[in-house]
């Protein structure tokens, strides 16, 4: 077997070594492959224009590892270890923990020990299973690159697609438009190669890179970074190629790469989302309620009874009731089932958390192409400048796709140029014998592309054929041809063609201007001074389901706006056949030199936008953002890439360019926008069973602390033991954990939903005092039955009667509250729920008459007390009933 090449056994950093010290490591060895000629990278790297063998490319994989960045690779354990003992609330139970074993309260450590243990096993546990689920989903949209190797020496070399991390040092690979550069690469050849390298740079406008520099010329290390990116022959992992084509060698692969080393240093990190605000918003206002409550009820337990360590000992276990200590265990359940249903609905879920900001969104921006119609190019007309119908103009934009297409061979043949040959082939228009000798491919920048031919059997002859947008094209154009005669072209005439454009695209057709000149061998393709030989006009269906779609997305509160670079009639004509009323159109003109506010309220109020770039699509997702919108993006170019990533939510399909997949948050397995409306329903359900947990939790617990409250000033002694408070809500959190599979009432799904501390404060005030007034009724009830003695049987059947009362109400709770109906036959929770409430129900009857009742300072109750509770608990099933009309009332969407 072939073995790794010495030269590149030095290359990888040594595990461990600090990101910091590995980039001036990397920069060296960037220099001196820069500084080669060809042959000696080549010769260096151990390979050849035609690839590596597939045997040796194994054992070059089996010494570098896979082509990943350290941290993106397998979930690790200790990472998850780590976040669990480190969650804020879980922190929090430390110091009680700690606190409670400085004031010798040791069975209350072992419970509150118990409980962080359970919540650090449940998290380490859900979160793993998480991460699998996340790689899972990941590796069906995995990215891939063009590869050419070899099965023997003697065998051709083959290019084929290989996933992104099988790359090794060696590897010659071939590069296209929206294609991800895969690795640190040495540029061999190239044509019009222009590279996006923003996301290691900061900077938006695309590079030149080439094969022709660096045949000995010093390497100017001393320039920094700066010279590093700058230099034309060198690729970087992570960048994109935003136009042309390349054939490249891999010089570098995985944490060896520059974008490795700078991983390693400081880790890249995603703009906040709606799910990453929502959760740190919700922690710091529960956190804020036990930091308020707690010192109030030692304050007032100190005040009244005047034990200042047993009120001290009964606060800290009141904050430790209060410390939704579950809560990241309730999340990550909740979003890994939501993941999964996803999957039935063809929705790959890449980074879990979007499905709640799926739920969230309230602004869906999309490109029309590929998502509002079918992305199947259909040749409408080709027209001489007077409009008529003429096939020379055919046969001249088909040569241009001809030449295109001749310029590389792993060249991608776009759909506009592969309906314009087929329909030339169709209308039976001549395209053979012409060879392009110069080539500037079509990008979204120039909205054109220009081919320079020559027939086969006119040597001495080429012309230069130029295709493209009408507005870009006709200012290069001072002729046009008319039955084979070239006429000047006057501003009168310049002016009746852009609306004889105007009228075809006012009906949905998009016309492409081809024009034409004649050009002397080696010399540099003309710009100017071109000769109009008419138009050539597509349609793009809109899709049948489009309408439906939409329809259904708006039924779910979803406003959708459309971001195109296409002309803007044609762009309104699609959205009117789509369903959308498309207003009036904005072209990216208008926004070039707006400022963030005025283009917050311009974007907010527009439903189209045409003619606009990448970077001015990007900028109208972050605009509508500022101005408070959860805002997902659906798009699959390459100039979507940007947008994707600063959305809340970015969406692709599955046939997406490589870096709007990597880019991307969700990617659907068909292209059916049905798919986006279901996993927008996919993700509020997911978050209603979140809000369900929060809503219950926390409601219960503000309203154990009122009772509390009023125990403490009204009663001899304390409601309820410490010990038997932190017993109390570790049962609790155990029965709330599979809401996380409930059902969620049809209503909630009909409009964005996201963490909303203030709303949930609101909920919690309302509901939580239903409680204290259940409790305080069964304080009444427990005092008559004990004859409000002060002695220990009577203080144990007063604790052992609210401690039954208390789990019972919280049992009822779950079903009254998780759902905006009341329990019925029709809308029943689901079997884990119901499970749960069956198994807090058995342990508040069963727990007073088992071994642990004389540890916890229970005993069993008499039988009026139990049915006097079980009066408590149905007139608690009342209160909270007409407290959540109330609140519905209240909350409904007509008065938000």
């Amino acid at each position: 077997m072939a073995s790794a090449p010495e030269p590149l056994a030095a290359l990888p950093t040594p595990a461990g070594a600090a990101g910091a010290s590995r980039l001036p490591t990397v920069r060296g060895r960037l220099a001196d492959f820069a500084s080669m000629p060809v042959h000696q990278v080549l010769r260096r790297l151990e390979t050849g224009p035609r690839g590596l063998l597939e045997e040796a490319a194994q054992a070059r994989l089996e010494h570098y590892g896979d082509n990943v960045i350290t941290g993106t690779g397998r979930p690790r354990r200790a990472p998850q270890v780590l976040r669990a003992l480190t969650n804020p609330f879980v922190m929090i139970l430390y110091v009680l923990g700690a606190v409670s074993a400085a004031l010798g309260a040791y069975g209350a450590t072992t419970v509150i020990s118990v409980m962080v243990l359970i919540s650090c096993w449940l998290q380490v546990r859900q979160e793993h299973r998480f991460d699998r689920v996340a790689a899972t989903l990941r590796a069906m949209v995995v990215t891939t690159a063009t590869v050419v190797r070899r099965a023997s020496a003697q065998a051709p070399p083959v290019a084929r697609e290989l996933p992104v991390d099988q790359l090794v040092p060696g590897d010659v690979v071939r590069l296209g438009p929206g294609d991800m550069v895969p690795a640190d690469v040495r540029v061999l050849r190239s044509t019009d190669l222009r590279v996006d390298q923003a996301v290691l740079t900061g900077e938006s406008v695309p590079v030149v890179k080439q094969a022709a520099y660096g045949t000995g010329a010093p390497y100017r290390e001393q320039d920094g970074d700066l010279g590093t990116f700058d230099c034309p022959v060198l690729g970087f992992m992570g960048s994109t190629v935003s136009a042309g084509t390349a054939t490249a060698v891999v010089m570098a692969t995985g944490g060896s790469t520059y974008f490795g080393a700078m991983h390693a240093q400081l880790a890249p990190r995603r703009a906040e989302t709606a799910f990453d605000r929502g959760v740190k918003g919700v922690s710091r206002a529960l956190i804020g309620l036990m930091l308020v409550c707690a010192p109030l009820v030692f304050a007032v337990n100190a005040g009244v009874h005047g034990v200042r360590l047993a009120a001290l000992w009964f606060a800290i276990s009141v904050a430790v009731g209060l410390t939704p200590e579950m809560l990241p265990v309730m999340v990550s359940t909740a979003l890994a089932r939501g993941a999964k249903a996803g999957l039935r609905h063809k929705v790959v879920i890449k980074r879990l958390p979007a499905l709640h900001n799926l739920g969230a969104v309230g602004v869906l921006c999309m490109d029309k192409t590929g998502t509002l119609t079918h992305d199947q190019l259909g040749i409408e007309c080709h027209v001489d400048p007077y409009g008529r119908p003429d096939d020379d103009v055919l046969r001249w934009a088909a040569i241009n796709s001809v030449g295109t297409t001749q310029t590389e061979e792993a060249w991608p043949v776009n759909d506009l140029d592969e309906a314009l040959l087929a329909h030339a082939e169709q209308a039976g228009v001549p395209t053979e014998g012409w060879i392009a000798t110069e080539v500037v491919p079509f990008d979204a920048a120039r909205r054109s592309s220009s081919v320079v031919v020559r027939h086969a059997h006119r040597p001495g002859t080429e012309t230069l054929i130029t295709k493209g947008a009408v507005e870009q094209v006709l200012p290069r154009c001072t002729r046009l041809r008319v039955a084979g005669d070239d006429l000047p072209m006057s501003a009168a005439e310049h002016r009746r063609l852009r609306e004889l454009a105007d009228r075809h695209a006012a009906d949905g057709v998009r016309m492409l201007a081809v024009a034409i000149a004649d050009r002397r061998p080696f010399r540099p393709v003309p710009d100017q001074d071109l000769t109009l030989v008419g138009f050539v006009g597509f349609r793009d269906q809109p899709r049948d389901s489009a309408r439906a779609a939409l329809a259904a997305l708006a039924e779910r509160g979803v406003a959708v706006k459309v971001l195109t670079g296409d002309h803007p009639l044609v762009a309104a004509r699609i959205c009117r056949d789509a369903g959308i009323a498309p207003g009036r159109t904005v072209l990216g003109e208008e926004i070039a030199g707006l400022d963030e506010p005025v283009l917050s309220e311009l974007a907010a109020r527009t439903t189209v936008f045409a003619r606009i770039d990448p970077e001015q699509k990007a900028r109208v997702v972050r605009a509508l953002r500022a101005s408070g919108h959860v805002v997902g993006f659906l798009g699959d170019g390459v100039n979507d890439a940007g947008a994707l990533r600063d959305a809340d939510v970015g969406i692709t399909v599955e046939s997406a360019v490589d870096i709007a997949r990597e880019s991307a948050d969700v990617v659907l397995l068909g292209d059916d926008l049905h798919a986006v409306a279901e996993a927008v329903t996919e993700g509020r359900r997911t978050f209603g069973n979140i809000k369900k947990y929060l809503e219950i939790t926390i409601s219960s617990n503000f309203g154990n602390v009122l009772s509390m409250l009023a125990a403490s000033i009204l009663l001899p002694f304390l409601p309820m033991l410490p010990m038997q408070i932190l017993v109390q809500n570790l049962c609790f959190d155990l029965c709330l954990l599979p809401l996380a599979f409930d059902h969620v009432d049809r209503r909630a799904l009909r409009r964005p939903q996201t963490f909303d501390p203030r709303r949930l404060t609101r909920f919690v005030l309302l509901l939580g005092p239903a409680n204290t007034l259940a409790d305080l009724t069964a304080f009444a009830i427990l005092l008559h039955v004990t004859g409000g003695h002060p002695g220990s049987a009577a203080q144990a059947l007063f604790h052992t009667g609210w401690f039954f009362e208390n789990l019972l109400t919280q049992a009822a709770a779950v079903h009254l509250l998780r759902d905006r109906r009341p329990p019925s036959r029709r809308n029943r929770a689901a079997l884990p729920v119901f499970a749960g409430t069956v198994a807090i129900t058995t342990v508040a009857t069963c727990l007073p008459l088992s071994p642990l009742a004389a540890p916890l300072a229970m005993r069993s109750l008499p039988g009026f007390c139990l049915l006097s509770l079980t009066f408590v608990v149905a007139l608690y099933c009342v209160l909270i009933s007409a407290a959540k009309a109330l609140w519905h009332r209240i909350d409904s969407p007509t008065r938000r």
